[in-house]
């Protein structure tokens, strides 16, 4: 789209706010990438934030490749390089410090504290990525059917998503999905 100056910081202060809220990784912040990229900026439609998603998740590498592929959506390879660098950046450098301070307390009552509070803040942050992922690519009923068999399989046997996936990927193959 743009690579002019002002979508570059625009960008950049996204990002950088993203960074200290993705708690449980980059992944968690995806509902708030949403809204921003698909709700508030209109830089993609739902169909073309869920496809980066999933190019994202397929890829092998740490999932903060969302970033990338966003940015390079936006505003070229100068956008990939500015979301990915300030998704990064000011997290990274405050973790290094926090950890420092923090291994003076290991044993402290508010470190433990602070530690198990985090727990349910990881996983509402990945339950609502769930949540935007799931509205944006269920377009019909057999989408529909195919992401509440894919929960199912997941949340009631041992067996893999990749199942699930694989089922999807071939019904999708076959020209009926």
């Amino acid at each position: 789209m743009k690579d002019d100056t002002a979508t570059l910081l625009t960008l950049a202060a996204h990002f950088a706010l993203l960074s200290f809220l993705a708690i449980g990784g980059a992944i968690s912040a995806l509902p708030e990438m949403h809204r921003q990229a698909v709700e508030v900026s209109h830089w993609m439609t739902d169909r073309q934030f869920v496809e980066l998603v999933a190019i994202a998740q397929a890829a092998p590498g740490p999932n903060v490749l969302i970033v990338t592929l966003i940015g390079n959506q936006v505003a070229g390879v100068a956008g990939a390089l500015v979301a990915t660098l300030f998704m990064c950046g000011p997290a990274c450098t405050l973790a290094f410090f926090v950890a420092r301070v923090f291994d003076r307390f290991k044993h402290s009552r508010w470190r433990m504290a602070v530690q198990s509070g985090l727990v349910p803040i990881s996983i509402g942050l990945v339950a609502a990525t769930a949540l935007i992922v799931a509205r944006s690519a269920d377009n019909d009923w057999r989408t529909m059917a195919i992401t509440a068999a894919t929960f199912a399989v997941t949340f009631w046997t041992r067996l893999s998503p990749l199942i699930a996936l694989g089922v999807a990927a071939g019904l999708g193959l076959a020209g009926l999905l």
